[in-house]
């Protein structure tokens, strides 16, 4: 199942929901894909959704809950992927190839 909260989180002058799904990953980019987010709008176990998307959601099928139950909901799906318990991404060898020697 594919819940969304309501669009009541603030940032870059828009109002934002979260879209999660309790059954998998896979679900949920499927979903977003249909909704047209960007995949820059996920955010290790959830997408950002602006409000503009919000009733398209729903109408794609998404169930309305309350914001506190999202967490909860990843957290009996075990999906919840916390900020801290994330892997830092390793550095680029391409990004270090590309940076000038300052020596030079």
């Amino acid at each position: 199942m594919i819940y969304v909260d309501r669009p009541s989180w603030p940032g870059r002058g828009r109002l934002w929901s979260h879209l999660i799904s309790d059954v998998s990953l896979a679900e949920l980019h499927a979903f977003a894909e249909m909704l047209g987010a960007p995949r820059r709008g996920f955010d290790r176990d959830h997408y950002d959704v602006p409000a503009e998307r919000f009733a398209m959601a729903v109408w794609l099928g998404a169930q309305v809950v309350p914001s506190r139950d999202i967490v909860r909901l990843l957290r009996d799906a075990n999906l919840r992927r916390p900020k801290h318990l994330s892997r830092p991404r390793p550095a680029s060898r391409d990004l270090a190839l590309s940076v000038p020697d300052p020596r030079l």
